[in-house]
């Protein structure tokens, strides 16, 4: 089955946070390899961390790479 781009986006990717002595952000998906960024402010990071998977997703997808998904949790 060929998955989109629309199909990845929608899976529940973790997004880590992590604040900067000097007030900056640092966002990475840790199920992507290398999709990360970083932003002036939490807003900022969130918004780019956003465009920063759908490049990342993109270029996954059009270049082959096995794309990670998340695993569902279990329900208690």
């Amino acid at each position: 089955m060929n998955k989109t781009l629309e199909y990845y986006l929608s899976l529940p990717y973790t997004i880590e946070l992590t604040p900067d002595e000097d007030g900056y952000w640092f966002a990475e998906i840790p199920l992507l390899r290398g999709c990360m960024t970083q932003g002036a402010s939490r807003e900022e990071v969130l918004t780019m961390i956003d465009e920063a998977k759908i490049l990342w997703l993109e270029t996954a997808l059009g270049e082959g790479i096995e794309i990670a998904e998340p695993t569902p949790m279990k329900s208690t």
